[in-house]
């Protein structure tokens, strides 16, 4: 079989056609799988940025620290948390509200309470010192003149009974007297009115009728007589010796019962007011560890002190065992409820966040599937112990966060809600930390409120801060800001005695602080600013007092915290000479409650933790002068 061929001829323009059909299937195919290529490109990226955000950590102490990975965080080193774990999508339109997650609501273990009202109570920390009772001081003077014969109490501190003989005296004055009586008494029934006479002359040179009625019995005159102790006590003075010489009026003998003693502690000004007769006082004795002590108030001074602004109050405490002794220094607490006896509404202190002007509480709104808070501005009353008495900013019934208050405010600042430190609602800065560099996210945001520089020039910015207008109005002596830079030295030692966490040097630079508040020239200042620095000296001294008395650091630090927030509106209102002072922050200090100082660094040297917290805070004033 021979094959066949056959010849296919086309035509110009059919090869046009199957030209074209073959390009536009190339293209098409090239579309298609190319095309698919690139979708799942674009889709690749978007899952990896999405990926990027759940992987940023943030801080919720400090929410402007934003990380790509885990780790602590650079300012305060506690552990990062996820970003996406901190917040909870919220509509805009309620610029005083937050929301929280369930999760960083257990990390920021957040508590609330309901407000209520109740009676304001307060716990005073009285510092004072064991005293005698001045009514049960006896002070034996000679009544005639005479000599020491035989002394029978030899040194001071020797307890005596009541009639015990002190000393024997011969007093030819007193050999006289005896002769008078015995000739008055031969004529008794014929002159009554002179026997009588010269028995009294004796009686009041300290003779008892006993000895006056041995002497008449005996019908002699005795030539030594001996001096009695009028009441039981403790001879604390002997101005006397074997063989003295006295006069008429001299000092022989002090003698003082102990077994009753004063209780005097030294109350300022503003503890006044919650303090009554009555009231009971627990305190300690520095000497004696371990033991307690309790007894009521039995008396106010009505007169204070003009220098230090303080009152004494009394309270009286059986001694049996003479085991309280004058001098020793007292640590008490009186527990008052304020006058009135009327029922406030009450928050506790950890409820407060303090911006130096405000007072911020953030309140738990009702009815909301998720946690949400309400940022809430307050006025406060007196402080009570551990609460604050409420004026004004809340209702009874309101829930309140008690705790973690704090991480709700970070919340809110990372969320750019109202919050203590941007009450306004603008967003701080972020700053993103990748490979150890950080850069600010945002900047149109960069106007911080949390560092700002207060200068004694003229400023113009509406970030600076305002000096406290009743002080600022006066015209403040120059030497006076001279002698407060002095103070200002000297508490920077006292300020790096806390870092280095050492009491016994707490306790000695608070003593130079002291020493150097009480040389300062208050009469430089006139009229109001006068009355202002009174206030400002009493409570600095007050705190003071606490850090050189005590020797446990968490007590002298809180002291320490107290006497910041007052020093630091005394450089505001008086200002400094050529210096530059840094207002620094702790937010973790006193279970996340957050306290303030002074230091002549930027950088962090924590007085509230140590070397256990060294670099624990934040610069949130520059006060340059």
């Amino acid at each position: 079989m021979s094959a066949m061929k056959t010849k296919i001829k086309f035509s110009k323009r059919d090869l046009k056609v199957i030209g074209i059909t073959l390009a536009a299937g190339i293209f098409f195919g090239w579309m298609f799988f190319h095309g698919s290529k690139t979708g799942n490109f674009e889709t690749t990226i978007t899952e990896d940025h999405e990926h990027v955000d759940e992987m940023i950590w943030t801080c919720s102490m400090h929410p402007q620290v934003r990380m790509d990975e885990p780790g602590q965080c650079p300012i305060c080193g506690m552990d990062l948390i996820p970003l996406t774990e901190f917040l909870t999508d919220e509509p805009d339109g309620f610029p005083d509200e937050i929301q929280m997650t369930e999760t960083a609501i257990k990390i920021a273990d957040i508590q609330t309470m309901t407000v209520h009202k109740a009676l304001p109570g307060k716990e005073i920390y009285l510092l004072g010192k064991i005293e005698p009772d001045e009514r049960n001081i006896a002070e034996l003077t000679a009544r005639y003149s005479g000599r020491i014969e035989k002394l029978y109490v030899n040194f001071t501190g020797q307890n005596v009974r009541k009639g015990q003989k002190l000393a024997t005296v011969y007093s030819p004055a007193l050999i006289a007297a005896q002769k008078e009586l015995l000739e008055a008494r031969e004529y008794m029934q014929n002159n009554p009115e002179l026997y009588q006479a010269v028995r009294n002359k004796l009686k009041l040179w300290d003779l008892t009728d006993e000895q006056i009625g041995h002497i008449e019995k005996e019908g002699a005159v005795q030539l030594y007589f001996d001096v009695l102790s009028p009441i039981s006590g403790t001879v604390t003075k002997r101005h006397v010796a074997l063989g003295d010489y006295i006069h008429e009026g001299g000092s022989l003998f002090q003698v003082i019962d102990l077994t009753r003693v004063w209780v005097m502690f030294e109350a300022y000004e503003s503890d006044l007011p919650w303090i009554s007769p009555g009231d009971e006082v627990d305190f300690t004795v520095q000497s004696l560890p371990g033991k307690s002590y309790s007894g009521s108030v039995g008396f106010i001074n009505p007169l204070m002190d003009p220098q230090t602004r303080i009152a004494q109050v009394r309270v009286e405490v059986r001694n049996p065992l003479l085991t309280l002794k004058p001098e020793m220094f007292v640590n008490g607490i009186v527990k008052s409820a304020i006058a009135g006896n009327r029922q406030d509404l009450m928050i506790p202190k950890t409820a407060v966040l303090w911006t130096g002007k405000r007072a911020v509480v953030y309140v738990k709104e009702p009815e909301r599937e998720q946690p949400t808070f309400r940022y809430q501005e307050i006025i406060l009353g007196p402080s009570a112990g551990e609460f604050y008495v409420v004026k004004e900013g809340l209702q009874e019934g309101q829930e309140i966060a008690v705790n973690g208050v704090f991480k709700i405010d970070a919340s809110a600042q990372l969320a750019g809600r109202s919050s203590m430190m941007n009450p306004s609602s603008s967003r701080i800065p972020e700053v993103m930390y990748t490979g150890g560099t950080a850069s600010f996210v945002g900047q149109q945001s960069q106007s911080v409120e949390s560092e700002r520089v207060l200068s004694t020039q003229p400023v113009h910015s509406s970030e600076a801060i305002e000096l406290d207008k009743t002080v600022a109005e006066n015209d403040i002596d120059p030497q006076f800001t001279e002698q407060l830079t002095e103070v200002y030295k000297v508490y920077l030692k006292m300020k790096n005695a806390f870092v280095n966490s050492d009491p016994d040097e707490v306790t000695a630079t608070a003593e130079n602080v002291s020493s150097a508040l009480d040389g300062m020239d208050m009469n430089l200042l006139e009229g109001e600013t006068h009355m202002i620095w009174m206030d400002q000296l009493a409570e600095m001294n007050k705190n003071l007092a606490i850090m050189e008395q005590n020797r446990e650091i968490r007590l002298q630090r809180e002291a320490f915290a107290a006497f910041n927030q007052v020093f630091y509106q005394c450089i505001k209102d008086y200002g400094l000479e050529g210096m530059t002072a840094y207002y620094q922050y702790c937010p973790m200090a006193f279970d996340n409650t957050g306290a303030y100082w002074l230091s002549e660094i930027k950088e962090i040297r924590n007085p509230y933790f140590g070397n256990a917290m060294l670099t624990c805070g934040e610069t949130r004033e520059i006060l340059e002068f």
